[in-house]
C-alpha cells in the first residue's frame, strides 16, 4: 500500500441513487448536491501531494472520463515528479479516449455496478460499454482493479454475482475483485446497510468463479482474512490489512511470495521490501480532499 492523494472535479455521466460521493458527482445536475470548487493547477496538486508524503495520485470523486484533458494534464506533471497515476472510474468509455489516457495512467479502477442492464439503465448508463471497456483496459496493459459496491436487493443475489465474477475471470483470473460495503446514502435510503455475512458470501462466488484475489471492503475487521492478500499458491500471508491500515507486508522485492516464489501480478515497491507501511484508518468523506487509496492499490 501507499499514500494517495485525491483530486476530482464535478459532473458524472451517470445519476446513481446511492452515489457516495453525490456531492461532488451529481453537482451539476443536482442543485442540493453543489458544492463551491476550489481552485488548482496541475502543478499546485503535484506539489501538494508531494509535501504530503504521497507517491500515487489519484482521479477520483466524480467520473473523471467526462474530464480526461484536465486528468492528463496533472498525470503529465505527475508523472515527471515520479508518482503513479490512478483512475477510479465507471468505466463507460470509449476505445479512443483509452488510448488518449494510456501514456499518463497506470492504475484504473473500475466500478462494475451490477450485471444487470435493466440496474444500468436506472443508473442512466448500459452494461456492454462497461464490459468492452474492462477487457480493453486489460489488453491494453493497465493495471486494472474492479469495484462492486454490494446492495442489498439490488445486485447481491448469488445468480448476478455468480455472472459478474466469472466475466472478471474470463477476462483474468488475476484481476483483483473488491465487494465492498453499501451504506445508506443519497437517495438511496431504503436498503439496510450491507452486512458482512453478505460481503463474504459474494466473496465466496468469486473465488469459485476463479478469481484469485477477492476483497470485502468498507468493514474493517470483520470480513476475517478478505482484507488481507495470499498467495494463490501456497496461500502463505502477503499483505495483512485492517481497512487502510497496511499492518503487515512480506511480498519479495521482485513481486513474488517469500514461500514458493510464485509472481504475485500487482504493481510493487522494493522499498518496502520487509517493512510495515502503516498509514492511519481515514474513512473518505465528502470533504477530503486528501485521501488513503485502500487495498484497490498494490505498490
Amino acid at each position: 500500500g501507499a499514500l494517495a492523494y485525491s483530486f476530482g472535479m464535478l459532473g458524472c455521466d451517470l445519476h446513481c441513487a446511492y452515489c457516495q460521493n453525490w456531492v461532488t458527482s451529481q453537482a451539476l445536475r443536482d442543485p442540493t448536491a453543489a458544492v463551491p470548487p476550489l481552485g488548482a493547477t496541475p502543478e499546485r496538486l503535484v506539489q501538494q501531494a508531494l509535501q504530503q508524503g504521497a507517491k500515487v495520485l489519484v482521479s477520483t470523486y466524480n467520473e473523471p472520463l467526462i474530464t480526461s484533458e484536465w486528468a492528463v494534464a496533472v498525470f503529465k506533471e505527475a508523472r515527471a515528479a515520479g508518482l503513479l497515476t490512478v483512475f477510479v472510474s465507471n468505466g463507460n468509455g470509449t476505445p479512443q479516449v483509452l488510448e488518449y489516457l494510456r501514456p499518463w495512467v497506470d492504475l484504473y479502477k473500475v466500478d462494475l455496478k451490477s450485471f444487470d442492464d435493466r440496474h444500468y439503465h436506472q443508473l442512466g448508463g448500459r452494461l456492454q460499454p462497461i464490459l468492452d471497456t474492462i477487457r480493453r483496459l486489460y489488453e491494453m496493459g493497465f493495471w486494472l482493479e474492479i469495484v462492486t459496491l454490494v446492495i442489498p436487493g439490488f445486485n447481491d443475489s448469488d445468480d448476478e454475482l455468480k455472472r459478474l465474477t466469472e466475466f472478471v475471470a474470463s477476462v483474468s483470473p488475476d484481476i483483483p475483485w473488491h465487494a465492498t460495503a453499501f451504506h445508506k446514502d443519497y437517495k438511496m435510503t431504503g436498503p439496510d446497510n450491507t452486512s458482512a455475512e453478505t460481503l463474504m458470501r459474494a466473496a465466496g462466488i468469486g473465488r469459485k468463479a476463479g478469481l484469485r484475489y477477492v476483497y470485502a471492503g468498507n468493514l474493517p475487521g470483520k470480513v476475517g482474512d478478505l482484507e488481507n492478500t495470499r498467495c494463490p499458491n501456497c496461500q502463505q500471508l502477503l499483505i495483512e490489512r485492517y481497512g487502510y491500515l497496511i499492518t503487515g507486508y512480506h511480498v519479495t522485492s521482485n513481486g513474488g511470495c517469500p514461500s514458493c516464489g510464485t509472481r504475485i501480478p500487482g504493481r510493487w515497491a522494493r522499498e518496502f521490501q520487509g517493512q510495515i507501511t502503516a498509514y492511519p484508518y481515514v474513512p473518505r468523506t465528502r470533504s477530503s480532499l486528501v485521501s488513503i487509496l485502500g487495498s484497490s492499490v498494490s505498490i
